[in-house]
């Protein structure tokens, strides 16, 4: 009898748990750190290069990698960066600009952001109770307390 017919294919294959992981990660991580750099640093294109570099520098390492897993959890990781240089470069300062992100008073570009931009805000509206409902442009003025 054929001898691969026992081994029934139980090879461990890591690359389905690795991506899963490094994917999680990545994002969460990413999000995470987006929004606490992006509140906090002054000169944002400081950390936006370094992302850019990174995701670059990932990338490419994923391309030489010998190992499946260890070029995957590279590829990953390093999009993941890629996305969050542009994430920090231009989408965030938008939506603080815009007041959908709270902005940091103490920090001298989210100072000018405040006094150039009525709509831009310090309260941070995803730090509530979610009630399944969208909320009304009075509940939102009142949240923010604005009298208009």
């Amino acid at each position: 009898m054929n001898p691969s017919v026992y081994n029934l294919g139980m090879e461990i294959n890591l690359v389905g748990l690795a991506s899963t992981a490094a994917t999680f990660l990545g994002v969460w991580i990413g999000h995470v750190s987006v929004r606490k750099i992006e509140r906090e640093v002054e000169r944002i294109w400081i950390p936006s290069v370094l992302a850019l570099t990174l995701g670059i520098g990932l990338e490419i390492t994923s391309l030489w990698a010998d190992s499946l897993v260890i070029s995957t959890i590279c590829g990953i990781l390093g999009i993941t960066l890629l996305w969050d240089s542009l994430e920090l470069a231009y989408r965030q300062p938008r939506r603080v600009t815009k007041g959908h992100a709270p902005a940091n008073p103490h920090n001298p570009r989210h100072a000018r952001i405040l006094a150039e931009h009525p709509e831009a805000t310090v309260i941070d509206l995803l730090a509530r109770d979610p009630r399944g409902v969208p909320f009304s442009d009075e509940e939102i003025r009142a949240i923010r307390g604005q009298t208009k």
